[in-house]
């Protein structure tokens, strides 16, 4: 599928709500975009013949919603970012918007993303 096409008032427009947000919703909007962005990557010509197994990360102490999103994303790089976006953002959304603690939000991305894991290697029938 080709890239869509932007024009530069999409740019424009992008830029002039980024620079009216603050310091913590502007990298809170970076990262989503980041993790959109890694959707898109190439996918393999060959799937693996196997599960592919995590590159795991501690989880350090304070850590932010978004710091988490990024290292479950690189942690389970195999798994489809489509299939993750609708309850990763719900999960952001209750953190940003509802004012849900980051420690209670991080378990439940972990939770998420340990979830869609196992589905995964259910797939190769292990």
């Amino acid at each position: 599928m080709p890239p869509p096409v932007h024009t530069d008032s999409d740019s424009e427009g992008l830029m002039a709500l980024y620079r009216r947000l603050d310091t913590a919703d502007r990298a809170t909007l970076t990262a989503f975009a980041e993790f959109l962005a890694s959707r898109t990557r190439a996918s393999s010509p060959t799937p693996p013949q196997r599960p592919e197994a995590p590159r795991t990360h501690p989880r350090p102490p304070e850590e932010s919603v978004v710091a988490a999103i990024r290292r479950l994303s690189d942690s389970y790089f195999m798994l489809e970012r489509d299939t993750l976006l609708h309850d990763t953002a719900a999960l952001m959304n209750a953190h940003v918007l509802q004012g849900r603690p980051a420690p209670a939000v991080i378990d439940d991305l972990e939770a998420l993303f340990a979830e869609r894991y196992a589905r995964y290697r259910a797939r190769f029938g292990d």
